[in-house]
C-alpha cells in the first residue's frame, strides 16, 4: 500500500507542479501524470540503484550533488516514455526533480 500512495503523492505533486512551473514539466492530463508517477517509481526502485552505484566515485567527489543530476536523467528518462509528460531540458529535469521531491515528501508526510 506505501507504494501506491506514492505514486498518488508524485501525480498530485506533477499535476501540482505542471500547473505552477509549465516551464519545467507538464502533463497533459491526470493520467499522464499517473502513468509517469508509476513509471517513474518503478524506475527509482530499479534503475536509480544502478546508476548510484555505477557512478559512485563521482558521487562522492561531488559530495553527493551528483544525486541530482542522476534524479533529472530519470526524470527526463521516464518523460520519454510516457506520452502526455513532457519535460523541457535536461537543466529543466533537474529543477523538476528537486520540486517534484519536495512537493511529493510534504503530501507523503499530511497523509501519514
Amino acid at each position: 500500500m506505501p507504494f501506491f500512495i506514492r505514486v498518488i503523492a508524485n501525480a498530485v505533486a506533477i499535476l501540482l507542479i505542471s500547473y505552477l512551473l509549465p516551464q519545467v514539466v507538464t502533463a497533459d492530463s491526470v493520467m499522464a501524470a499517473l502513468a509517469a508517477a508509476f513509471v517513474l517509481g518503478i524506475v527509482n526502485a530499479v534503475v536509480r540503484p544502478l546508476f548510484v552505484l555505477l557512478t559512485l566515485p563521482i558521487t562522492v567527489v561531488t559530495l553527493g550533488a551528483f544525486l541530482l543530476v542522476i534524479n533529472g536523467l530519470l526524470l527526463w528518462f521516464v518523460s520519454a516514455f510516457v506520452p502526455g509528460f513532457h519535460v523541457n531540458g535536461f537543466l529543466a529535469a533537474v529543477v523538476g526533480s528537486v520540486l517534484l521531491s519536495i512537493v511529493s515528501w510534504i503530501l507523503t508526510k499530511v497523509v501519514q
